[in-house]
């Protein structure tokens, strides 16, 4: 069997379920997964992955849309389970009969889960942990995405490879589990599928896609990187939890430390409510990722990108990347076969 059969074969199970031609989806990045991404991506026979961040529902409701007149391909929305008006955004999900929601940000709730899946639309969740894995399993997602701590933005604490090796040999024969977090190569790719993987999602290599709206300072300075500069943030506070943050280091990364402080002192002088001061750290990444992204602010802005983003080097088509990814996947098989034989 040729490599590319072999994928084919290992990919089988997650093309099933997410509808694609390649069991490859995109990760979910605010500001910058929106109709011109995940469009090209779903295009070129990956899974593209709106991500809905902070959006209103009338505003997601616009961008589905959109994504919708620029694919007939199959996308996914990814919803965070803090938003106050979640249960609006699955209702838009469902109207626009969008095939697959992804939720992130914590357990899901019963009433959220029950919404997604009467529609008609497939679940997906994250878990950071085989305990937690377990538990989503149970309440009845349909797939799990197991992210590591090498991914961007939020991450959990535990690296990719670690995750992998407990949570597929126990889960993935329940429900498919898409790998993520520091994936760069198609290489990684095969490795995962032959640990039992259906597919896998990745988020920075598709950041410098030509398609991808991000700000070309933004590109250039996740070209330029290297994957010892992709660093996660610290929590200085037990009062004030931080769920780290993975981005490339710049002024905004130690103005974050300092916002810390500051509302330290403002806590401890009684001059803020503790609910207020820990919405103040969660605001504090929003506003400073669109000055990245979208204003092009490398320097004070949130530049959050995984440890893979040594491996993003130029700015490339969408089409181009994921064939690239799937030739190597299909040569990194083709030579264990002939070693095998």
């Amino acid at each position: 069997m040729s490599g590319t059969d072999r994928l084919d074969t290992l990919m089988a199970r997650g093309t099933a379920f997410l509808g694609s031609r390649y069991a490859i989806m995109a990760g979910a990045m605010t500001w910058v997964s929106e109709r011109h991404l995940v469009s090209a991506i779903s295009n070129a026979g990956g899974f593209g992955v709106i991500a809905c961040g902070a959006m209103p529902p009338e505003m997601l409701a616009g961008e589905i849309a959109a994504t919708q007149a620029l694919t007939d391909k199959p996308f996914g929305v990814n919803l965070i389970t803090l938003h106050p008006q979640m249960m609006d955004l699955i209702q838009v999900c469902a109207e626009a009969k969008v095939s697959h929601v992804v939720l992130a940000g914590g357990l899901p709730s019963g009433a959220a889960i029950e919404a997604i899946k009467s529609a008609g639309m497939k679940l997906m969740c994250f878990a950071p942990a085989l305990a937690l894995a377990k538990k989503l399993v149970r309440s009845g997602v349909d797939a799990l995405v197991i992210e590591g701590s090498e991914a961007g933005g939020h991450i959990g604490p535990v690296s990719t490879s670690v995750l992998a090796q407990e949570i597929l040999p126990a889960l993935a024969h329940e429900v498919p589990v898409f790998v993520a977090g520091g994936i760069g190569r198609g290489s990684a790719i095969a490795a995962y599928l032959e640990m039992g993987a259906a597919g896998v999602q990745l988020g920075t290599r598709f950041v410098c896609a030509t398609e991808s709206v991000a700000h070309p300072n933004f590109k250039r300075a996740f070209i330029r990187a290297a994957a010892r500069d992709a660093i996660a943030s610290v929590q200085l506070d037990p009062r004030l939890p931080v769920i780290p943050v993975r981005a490339l280091k710049n002024a905004g990364t130690e103005a974050f430390t300092a916002k810390q402080r500051e509302i330290m002192g403002e806590l401890d002088a009684g001059k803020v409510e503790l609910a207020e001061a820990q919405l103040q750290i969660e605001h504090y990444w929003a506003g400073a990722l669109r000055r990245a992204v979208v204003d092009g602010d490398v320097e004070t802005g949130s530049l959050m990108a995984g440890q893979s983003v040594g491996m993003v080097t130029k700015e490339e088509p969408a089409a181009d990347i994921i064939a690239e990814l799937v030739a190597d996947a299909a040569d990194a098989l083709d030579g264990r076969g002939a070693r095998a034989a």
